[in-house]
């Protein structure tokens, strides 16, 4: 998947991950052609591999297959069914590396040339490494699918290099209550899952990341990565200004709120530069920041349903929790807390 992380209309998926998604439909007994239909895309789209589908195209594609298979595991399915192959010059570059540690670090550089609105993130916490995903502009009922697309595509490629060991000791966390597929869970991601965590997380034991990869190839690495900096330099060039500035602000995860000067510096321009650019779109920078924020809040009150309002407050930048409140009700029209009650009592 790649391209941009705003404006439906833009090319974001790679015309084979919705070929490999019509494949698993119609072994559910689901019509390619009505399928197609459905979400809006042509068959000679799917012709060529090299072809791409928008983001609302890709999102209509998976939301009609969820609906017509009715198939509560299809999201790991199709996980599993995203191969190393399919990633193309970004998996060929994770692989090709000498240790797991490094395969990450690749990974997660260039995780935006294929899943452009989700983010992966690796850090070390105590005896653990941990591989996080966050998911950007989501809609409520793909929450669950693609979060298992991808960690199910993670898990396979793992068990391909490494068989069982990162398994052992190791545990997966997701955001969402427990599916009504735990044997599925189980045999995916061994005993360890945790469901209602708050976070998605996929972590194993540290000493593991020096573990050798067996497909370590040096030239092929070389050859993969320029590729990829490639599409990555592409997808850029395509982007509007405004567009790079919410997935440079949306990429971090930690309260922090990037400044003007934060951006523009990352954009290799001054901030005068970037206030011209963004206006010449019709855009303002602290418009972006606060959308950014808002975006995150609704999500951190939705899924975190035990998190205090304190706590979402310092989640997301707020040193005083009153400051939230009132930025909240400027954006809602009520109060955090009242907010989350009128979630909770919606009727699945």
């Amino acid at each position: 998947m790649t391209a941009m992380l705003t404006g439906g209309s833009l090319p974001v998926t790679r015309a084979h991950y919705a070929e490999i998604l019509c494949r698993l439909a119609e072994e559910r007994g689901v019509g390619r052609h009505e399928l197609l239909k459905a979400a809006g895309i042509r068959d000679a789209q799917l012709g060529n591999p090299d072809n791409f589908i928008t983001l609302d195209q890709f999102t209509e594609l998976c939301r009609q297959a969820l609906v017509r298979c009715a198939d509560p595991g299809l999201g790991l399915e199709f996980g599993k069914r995203l191969k190393f192959t399919a990633h193309g010059a970004l998996s060929q570059a994770a692989i090709s590396c000498d240790t797991l540690e490094q395969a990450l670090r690749i990974l997660i550089k260039y995780f935006g040339i294929r899943f452009a609105y989700m983010s992966l993130s690796f850090f070390i916490e105590g005896d653990e490494a941990v591989l996080q995903l966050d998911i950007h502009h989501d809609t409520t009922e793909l929450h669950r699918f693609n979060i298992e697309v991808v960690l199910a595509s993670l898990m396979d490629v793992n068990v391909l290099l490494f068989g069982q060991r990162l398994l052992d000791g190791g545990r997966c966390l997701v955001d969402y209550p427990s599916p009504d597929i735990n044997d599925q869970y189980q045999q995916l991601f061994g005993g360890a899952v945790s469901f209602d965590a708050g976070v998605n997380q996929l972590r194993f034991r540290k000493h593991l990341l020096n573990l050798p990869m067996s497909l370590s190839n040096p030239v092929a690495r070389r050859v993969a990565e320029a590729q990829c900096e490639e599409e990555l330099r592409q997808m850029e060039a395509s982007s509007s200004v405004t567009e790079r500035v919410v997935r440079i602000l949306e990429s971090v995860r930690d309260g922090r709120l990037l400044s003007l000067d934060d951006v523009a510096g990352q954009l290799h321009v001054s901030d005068r530069t970037l206030r011209r650019q963004l206006a010449a779109e019709g855009a303002r920078f602290q418009t972006l920041q606060e959308a950014v924020r808002h975006r995150r809040a609704l999500d951190l009150l939705r899924r975190n349903t035990q998190m205090a309002i304190d706590e979402v407050a310092d989640q997301l930048g707020y040193s005083d929790p009153s400051n939230f409140g009132r930025a909240f009700r400027k954006w809602e029209g009520i109060s955090p807390s009242a907010w989350r009650r009128l979630q909770q009592d919606l009727p699945d």
